[in-house]
């Protein structure tokens, strides 16, 4: 039987505090979506003056970083050249979510969204420092 290692709830705390620490520390009124390796939810918060639908779409970022084992921005590139990808259901191929790997192993993803599809990636990969 082959073990793999999984994202725990006081790893996706940590990852969700370093990301709210650069949204913070960059007044960005954001939402942060942590899921596990099948796209589940761990942690979802929406900060203050956050886009109503914001928390729905750093869902799909997560989800599709965690399913793909890449980071959003990989996917959003390949629907240039293959447009039909933007049909995959309950995939987001839109900047700001990263896949969370441990030794070579997708165990989630983060995403986030809010404001411009680069600074959600910023914030995303600040939160992915704290592991």
């Amino acid at each position: 039987m082959q073990m793999k290692p999984c994202l725990t709830f006081d790893d996706a705390r940590r990852v969700m505090a370093a990301a709210q620490d650069e949204a913070a520390k960059n007044q960005w009124a954001v939402s942060i979506a942590i899921v596990d390796d099948h796209g589940s939810v761990i942690l979802l918060e929406r900060r203050d003056r956050a886009n109503p639908q914001s928390p729905e779409i750093a869902t799909l970022k997560a989800k599709t970083a965690a399913l793909s084992g890449k980071p959003t921005r990989d996917a959003e590139a390949m629907v240039k050249d293959r447009p039909v990808m933007v049909s995959f259901p309950g995939r987001l191929m839109i900047t700001g979510g990263l896949p969370v790997m441990h030794e070579g192993v997708c165990i989630g993803g983060i995403g986030v969204s809010g404001v411009k599809s680069d600074e959600d990636e910023q914030i995303a990969a600040a939160g992915l420092k704290a592991l």
